[in-house]
């Protein structure tokens, strides 16, 4: 892989993990135009670091949150931190039995299979356009909410379905406060990314070499960076109700994905 690509689908990875138009989808979509010669037995690896990446700019993005949430914690109280934790530990069980249970079927599916992704991103669209008609809410993510909003989490595994676009989209269509959703949304990946890294580490599957690490840091660095701008820009989009403009996006995209994968 050369340093360019893996900054261009760092930028990828970065922006889209956090806007709803589907990381997963858009790094296929980028691997499509790239050529799948640029990530042979190296794209494991490359996509753990700038899913790490990701994962570190959302505890950057919330230190604040996360701060509060562990002072919480060491208090051994039932207290608003640590029902927030409970919930977000109910809402990884979804997506977790889904990987494990469902990992060989998923894998298939991020195999340059574009038409689907179109599919996928079309679906997203119409989330995101039901999401942004919501009316606004200060209702708070309940424990029975954050285990339906896991289950779509759970489903966007998928790729072209957006992981942030399904769970905004599902929390506010449940009446939930839109900053409130956003912050939920962000956080309960976290803990879902690490133990995604720590499972292909400890399968074996992961191997570096040293001429490896160049295009690997670029990765990490422009995905980290890419972030870090998204995870802040789309907390004020969510807010302020301006999910149709990705929503006609995921559209637009998931038009030109169906009409390249079945005629290009």
């Amino acid at each position: 892989m050369e340093i360019i690509d893996a900054i261009i689908l760092g930028i990828i990875q970065g922006l889209t993990e956090f806007l709803p138009v589907s990381s997963s989808g858009h790094l296929e979509l980028g691997k499509a135009i790239l050529g799948e010669g640029n990530m042979p037995a190296e794209g494991l690896m490359f996509t753990v670091v700038v899913h790490f990446a990701t994962a570190l700019s959302t505890i950057v993005v919330f230190r604040k949150d996360i701060a509060e949430i562990f002072t919480g914690l060491f208090k051994f109280q039932w207290n608003a931190e640590t029902q927030f934790v409970s919930k977000i530990v109910i809402s990884m069980i979804p997506a977790a039995i889904v990987g494990v249970v469902f990992a060989e079927e998923l894998e298939s599916l991020f195999d340059g299979q574009i038409v689907f992704v179109g599919c996928m991103l079309i679906l997203t669209a119409v989330l995101l356009f039901l999401a942004d008609k919501a009316k606004f809410t200060n209702q708070p993510v309940t424990f029975g909410q954050a285990l339906i909003i896991g289950i779509s989490q759970a489903i966007a595994i998928l790729p072209g379905i957006s992981r942030s676009g399904a769970t905004i989209s599902t929390s506010v269509l449940l009446g939930i406060d839109k900053g409130k959703a956003a912050r939920f949304s962000f956080l309960m990946v976290v803990p879902l990314i690490f133990g995604k890294i720590a499972k292909d580490i400890l399968d074996g599957g992961l191997s570096l070499e040293t001429e490896g690490i160049g295009y690997l840091s670029a990765g990490f660095v422009a995905a980290f960076v890419a972030g870090i701008i998204a995870c802040t820009w789309m907390i004020k989009l969510v807010k302020n109700s301006k999910l149709s403009y990705f929503s006609i996006y995921c559209l637009i995209a998931g038009v030109i994905a169906i009409v390249a994968g079945l005629y290009l």
